[in-house]
């Protein structure tokens, strides 16, 4: 079964304020209901809004630029107006519809061309089952983003997708941890043609496969309307919701509290300069430059923050690229996980990072010293300059090695008998007693001497 398909995907910007009033934007999870909130954002009545959000707007032009959209220098606000319980306005204000001018327009990612994308506000959370209505992410600025219907398949929507979120997460304006919210308009051209159906409000991309591949079968087997359906994740089913809106049954008309956006092209310009590179970019810079297979250049660029501080360490540090790369990829990335931390949410300078480096470099630190210190790097890091140095000293380390085995007299006659196991018991008691300070190397060696001497 071959279909059209077509995206109208919306996320979230990462501003501190809404888009047309001074509440906080916050989507921090667990939040009470209707904390941020004022009267422009509840629609009270008399109420009305601020000028719009500059950096929402400046936010959502670095998202057109991305999309390779031409973008508009000016813009109105429209009223669409339509009549649901999260919508305390009765109408939404937005860049789209009748006689509006979307802010990017003629756009293409990964071969799909986009339609159009434009800034608009989001509505509140509203639950059918209790009635009630959490007025916080009313105001919320979103980007709008329209797909043409060249998808033909549920797996080149997901694969496609998964991209868009890769690299709206690289411009660092979408607020990719609110996930996406997606409208997806789908109908048969084979083996035979059905009329287009909407599937409105999909937040995840596995569920829009399963959308997607369920809509297609259906219209199949039973054809299908023109109507607006919703996914049901329990059942993995479209539901039927109401016959599919027109544009007119919207009315659109002009906001008449709002001015004109008008962009200046400086700007513009100035903010397709300052572009980060995209993923695919990043990837083939750091297979072809920094000479890294592809595995671990993966682990890197799915993270900008992560591929940038590598190639920060790699070039002002003069680190070698594959040093860096398992401290990085191995002990960073572990130290981060470890505290459920983003690197971009703690303050870990490269400079101490570099420091750190050049002193396992030097030897002038164990490595077990490093980690260590590296895991107090959040979060904040500081110089390790302070640390104390490894123990070489064979004189140093033969007093420790002795103490260990005469207080471990058990373990030291288990190893003689054959437990080779227990030597790594050993070493960590040396270690430990050396507060990870010991040449791990010439310790070892010497502890093993000892043993098989007695």
């Amino acid at each position: 079964m071959q279909g059209l398909i077509g995206l109208e995907i919306h996320t979230y910007l990462v501003t501190k304020e809404k888009l047309f009033c001074r509440c906080s934007a916050s989507r921090e999870r667990g939040l009470e209901p209707n904390v941020n909130v004022c009267p422009t954002c509840t629609g009270q009545p008399g109420a009305k809004p601020f000028a719009p959000n500059s950096e929402a707007v400046k936010m959502a032009v670095k998202i057109g630029l991305m999309l390779g959209c031409k973008i508009n220098n000016r813009m109105k606000w429209m009223r669409k107006h339509y009549s649901w319980p999260d919508l305390p306005k009765g109408y939404q204000t937005t860049m789209s519809g009748a006689h509006a001018t979307p802010l990017g327009i003629d756009g293409a990612f990964e071969n799909i061309r986009i339609s159009s994308m434009h800034l608009e506000e989001d509505p509140a959370s509203w639950e059918p089952q209790t009635g009630r209505v959490d007025y916080n992410r009313s105001g919320l600025p979103l980007v709008e983003i329209v797909t043409a219907p060249e998808f033909h398949f549920s797996e080149e929507v997901v694969e496609w997708l998964h991209k868009l979120v890769h690299a709206l997460a690289y411009l660092k304006v979408a607020d990719t941890n609110a996930g996406i919210k997606v409208d997806v308009n789908v109908n048969l051209i084979s083996p035979k043609k059905t009329e287009r159906v909407e599937i409105k409000n999909i937040t995840s991309i596995e569920a829009i496969g399963k959308a997607i591949t369920y809509e297609l079968e259906r219209q199949s087997q039973e054809g299908s309307v023109r109507e607006t359906r919703r996914f049901d994740e329990a059942k993995s089913k479209t539901v039927s919701m109401r016959s599919k809106e027109k544009e007119d049954d919207y009315r659109f008309i002009a906001e008449p509290d709002l001015q004109d956006v008008v962009l200046d092209k400086n700007i513009v310009n100035e903010l397709k300069e300052n572009l980060p590179e995209l993923p695919e970019v990043k990837l083939k810079k750091l297979i072809t430059k920094h000479k890294i297979d592809k595995k671990n250049a993966e682990v890197l660029a799915k993270n900008i923050d992560i591929a940038e501080f590598f190639e920060k360490v790699v070039k002002d540090g003069g680190m070698k690229a594959d040093f860096a790369l398992h401290w990085i990829t191995g002990e960073l990335l572990r130290v981060l996980n470890w505290n459920k931390k983003m690197l971009h949410e703690v303050d870990i300078k490269a400079e101490h990072f570099i420091e750190l480096l050049k002193m396992v470099e030097k030897r002038a630190i164990t490595e077990l010293q490093a980690k260590e210190i590296l895991n107090k790097f959040v979060p904040k890091s500081f110089s390790p300059s302070n640390a104390k140095g490894k123990i070489s000293d064979r004189k140093d380390l033969e007093i420790v090695v002795k103490k260990i085995i005469e207080n471990n007299q058990k373990a030291a006659e288990a190893y003689r008998k054959g437990d080779e196991k227990i030597l790594n018991y050993l070493m960590g008691e040396v270690m430990k007693a050396t507060q990870r300070r010991a040449d791990y190397k010439i310790a070892r060696a010497m502890l093993e001497k000892m043993l098989k001497a007695r």
